[in-house]
Formats: structure tokens, sequence, C-alpha cells
């Protein structure tokens, strides 16, 4: 079966919409994992930087 010149061009077109479409969404899919990834991480704060002990009051300290 053949298809007229423009009927294939058209097919043709339609598939490379539907191609990109899909790269789209497969981006933004990654994108908002991505997000969600580091929203979830844990902050730095909070977190020993060093060897050097914190400053802060909620370190644990040993008993005299």
């Amino acid at each position: 079966m053949f298809l007229h010149p423009d009927h294939l061009m058209t097919l043709a077109n339609q598939h490379h919409r539907e191609l990109i479409e899909e790269a789209d969404r497969h981006r933004l899919l990654s994108v908002a994992r991505r997000a969600r990834r580091a929203r979830k991480a844990p902050a730095a704060r909070g977190k020993p930087a060093g060897t050097l002990a914190a400053c802060d009051p909620s370190v644990a300290v040993p008993a005299r």
C-alpha cells in the first residue's frame, strides 16, 4: 500500500511531535525527582564540619 506523500509527511511530523512531547515529559519528571531528592536531603546544619567542638549548647558535654 502506497501513501500519498502529503499523508506520509503528516504522519512523520506527528511522530516527531510525539517524540518531542515524550522527551519533554521525561525532562520535567527528572527535574521534579531531583528537586524532591534535594528537598529530602538532610541539611548541612547540625553536622560536624571538622575536628573542633561546636559552641552550641545542644552539643553533648561530658559530665564533670
